[in-house]
């Protein structure tokens, strides 16, 4: 039996990990005491096998020659894990990943929402009438009217084929929700209506072992290797023995993530966020970025930094945006509602900001609980408040009751009598039904940063003449131009899975001439 064989049985391992950001820092930390841990926890930990390196090094921190591989991938997340299955599926032999951290999935692991996609077959099944063109308008519209149309068409108009390749791995989005910013229901999760990293990346990490590819965790990529004509052929990382190698390569593909966890980086490019709690992992440090800046790629957008309004300030904990999609509300220390709650992430951040106390309440009845497998663990993990009443639950999270069951009589009134919305929110409109109810104290938090790489529709790596570096590739969250100047939410993950392969196809036509 393989080590990602007993993963996948050790299923108290993955339930402790997984509980939220700071659980894996502290698992991170503990996995420093290697003795102290279980065969199968340290393997869950690494994610898949890693293969053993060559030894015979002195520790000296010289610098020596790994083996060569037709196309290296820098970072283990989402993209990454997709672009090495998708380039194992095109052909290619010789696929390693390079991953800073103890384990794959990087912040993929913890995606809540979902992934949007527009034309399914899920969609048209639920009689969803949706388009590509539609998704991309209300791309282009969220993200400020910054993004690129080449990659928001390439995105969009390659959503549905990323959903049905998913399928074919195992990996099925059939429940549909509806995400702020998008004019219909487009948002895709797992069957059962769990966060979706929880589905998404060990269904990745599955298939990834079943192809036998190489992931060495824990060896962080420090360099991009170029030969004479300025072509990418190759990076150099840190062992785990200490060592500097360099891993040649017909291609590399950059899939490292932002920077969301790099204080540095947050006060030089958005300094009055640099102190937000943030979502991220703590190896998002922008190392992919400026690689491929010291490469010849341009960072484009680097100033473009999203907070998430719905944060749990003492964990880092995001409270899923598909809460506020199935019927929640927002409502201030004053027991107020204050906003549209369906409005982007950055707009409705800026108004939480603006409240008493700068913090605000996601508030939900049961069936928003029962219909959100996330709920659930909000309350097991002690993240949100339980009453029967919500006079009661008024009194436990300290707001007027009477202003918050007006709130809640005036949404009502929306839902159910078709009132005008004082806030003019028009989506994800259910009334409250019965209690108990449920409260998460939140503010907003760091989550994601939209510049990054310059990149092409073809994922290829640009410099600032807009000219492609040769063998150098990028894909996800390390990648600027898509998002323009906010993300809507859904839309990180089918970055992922769409450009995530598609670099990993570029990349394989590149090197077969």
């Amino acid at each position: 039996m393989s080590n990602q064989e007993r993963v996948v049985r050790d299923e108290s391992v993955q339930e402790e990990w997984s509980l939220d950001r700071r659980g894996f820092i502290k698992i991170g930390a503990a996995c420093g005491a290697a003795a102290a841990l279980s065969t199968g926890a340290l393997a869950f930990l690494a994610g898949c096998d890693s293969k053993t390196e060559g030894s015979g090094s002195d520790g000296s921190g010289t610098s020596e020659e790994a083996a060569s591989y037709d196309i290296v991938i820098v970072g283990a997340g989402g993209a990454g894990l997709a672009a090495a299955l998708a380039a194992s599926q095109e052909g290619v032999e010789k696929v390693l990943i390079l991953e800073k951290g103890i384990s794959s999935g990087g912040n993929t692991n913890f995606s809540s929402s979902g992934m949007n996609a527009s034309e399914t077959r899920f969609q048209k099944r639920d009689g969803i009438d949706d388009t590509n063109t539609l998704f991309a308008e209300d791309t282009f519209k969220g993200g400020h009217e910054l993004g690129e149309h080449a990659l928001i068409d390439y995105m969009c108009d390659s959503s549905a084929a990323a959903i049905d390749w998913l399928d074919s791995v195992a990996i099925t989005l059939d429940n549909i929700t509806q995400m702020g910013g998008a004019s219909v229901k487009r948002c895709h999760r797992p069957t059962d209506g769990s966060a979706i990293g929880k589905t998404l990346i060990p269904g990745l990490r599955a298939a990834v072992e079943q192809s036998g590819l190489e992931i060495l965790t824990e060896t962080p990529a420090t360099e991009l290797v170029k030969n004479d004509s300025g072509a990418v052929t190759g990076v150099k990382a840190k062992a785990k023995d200490g060592t500097e190698k360099v891993y040649q390569a017909g291609a590399v593909i950059i899939t490292a993530g932002g920077f969301g966890s790099n204080k540095e980086m947050l006060r030089e490019y958005r300094p009055e966020v640099a102190d937000f709690v943030t979502t991220n992992i703590p190896y998002t440090t922008g190392d992919g970025m400026m690689m491929a800046q010291k490469a010849g790629a341009e960072l484009i957008l680097m100033d473009q930094i999203q907070t998430h309004p719905t944060v749990e300030q003492e964990t880092g904990a995001l409270i899923a945006e598909g809460i506020r999609g199935g019927g929640a509300i927002l409502i201030n220390s004053e027991g107020r509602r204050f906003f549209d709650e369906m409005g982007t992430r950055d707009a409705v951040s800026e108004a939480e900001l603006e409240q008493p106390g700068k913090y605000a309440f996601v508030v939900y009845d049961q069936q928003v609980y029962d219909k959100n497998l996330d709920a659930v663990s909000y309350s097991e993990r002690g993240l949100s408040v339980q009453a029967p009443t919500l006079a009661e639950l008024a009194d436990k999270i300290g707001v007027d009751a009477a202003a918050l069951q007006d709130a809640v009589a005036t949404y009502n009134a929306v839902t159910t009598e078709g009132a005008a919305d004082p806030f003019g929110r028009t989506k994800g409109l259910i009334a409250f039904g019965n209690g108990p109810f449920y409260a998460c104290k939140i503010a907003p938090g760091i989550h994601y940063c939209m510049g990054g790489i310059r990149v092409d529709e073809l994922s290829r790596a640009l410099d600032a003449n807009g000219k492609p570096i040769d063998g150098l590739y990028a894909a996800g969250e390390t990648t600027g131009g898509l998002h323009g100047g906010n993300r809507l939410g859904g839309n990180g993950v089918c970055d992922t899975m769409v450009f995530g392969p598609n670099a990993a196809k570029q990349a394989a036509a590149y090197i077969a001439g």
